[in-house]
């Protein structure tokens, strides 16, 4: 390991920041140093830009993977470097608004009946009954499930903050079930490698094999099961805030944008034109002169 990549790592473990964060700058920053086969500390703004047109250019990454990127280049030489050049300035792409691809509740039922393995299928009902990110439900620890309180606990979810989510009674008998027949000791869903929780990629393999079994031609990851959640707990009527608190949002507007999907509150609206008192018949029109 090189001195700047610890220096680098030493910065972010200062600033607590999450371990996939961590792995993400460094491997970006890694990718912009092989880029022009030098040390990032002897590169300047006119490399960064020309990196970033690279980016865009050859490689046509979407706005969201280049974010990340001058996300951790802007950390690079503001904080680790300490580079007296306006980092600031390196431009962050404008990343389209785009809504989720929600799944209806039978679909969702469709989807869950074709995870024919007992723990895949627990951890993404876990996923859907609670609203958990994927990461979440993957370290979930089997003293996470307080059946007397009816509560599942989040451990340092996103932002490093502990929340607690209601525990569905349905979830609670299919978690029964899975840990009868598993015996779990530390995390309720442990993956191959002794002492480690099931990887996001392993969700992520078993949630596809489902879509594909289910024959759902929507695109479904294990996240679309969180947008399905807050989506139909809003048709159902429940306060934002409290769906805010439950999914660990931190601001109320990311817990809002799921209002532009609900087709109780949008789709089911009366359109004007239904309003209008009846339309009489087409009349016909007078034909046109050929000519003068």
């Amino acid at each position: 390991m090189t001195p700047l990549r610890q220096r680098m790592l030493e910065d972010m473990g200062i600033r607590n920041f999450a371990e996939n964060t961590q792995q993400s700058y460094l491997q970006q920053v890694s990718l912009f140093a092989r880029h022009f086969a030098r040390s990032p500390s002897g590169l300047g703004p006119e490399q960064v830009r020309e990196y970033q047109v690279h980016l865009v250019e050859d490689r046509k990454l979407a706005p969201s993977s280049i974010s990340i990127a001058v996300s951790a280049l802007r950390f690079l030489y503001k904080v680790t470097l300490r580079q007296p050049w306006a980092v600031d300035d390196i431009p962050m792409p404008k990343k389209p608004f785009r809504l989720p691809v929600v799944l209806s509740p039978e679909e969702v039922t469709r989807f869950l009946e074709s995870v024919h393995r007992t723990k895949h299928r627990a951890i993404l009902m876990s996923s859907y009954a609670a609203g958990l990110r994927v990461s979440e439900a993957t370290h979930l620890k089997v003293t996470d499930i307080d059946s007397q309180r009816m509560m599942l606990r989040v451990d340092q979810g996103k932002g490093q903050k502990d929340r607690y989510v209601m525990l569905s009674p349905r979830l609670l008998e299919e978690l029964r079930a899975y840990w009868k027949a598993g015996r779990p000791e530390t995390w309720l869903f442990p993956g191959d490698i002794p002492g480690r929780p099931i990887t996001r990629d392993a969700v992520g393999q078993a949630c596809n094999k489902a879509r594909l079994a289910s024959g759902i031609t929507k695109p479904i990851t294990p996240h679309s099961l969180r947008h399905a959640f807050a989506t139909h707990m809003l048709e159902r009527g429940v306060d934002v805030r409290r769906i805010q608190l439950l999914m660990g949002h931190r601001s109320l507007a990311t817990t809002s944008r799921y209002l532009r999907v609900t087709t109780s509150t949008i789709c089911a609206t009366t359109s004007p034109l239904d309003l209008l008192p009846a339309l009489g018949p087409v009349q016909p029109s007078a034909p046109h002169p050929t000519h003068f």
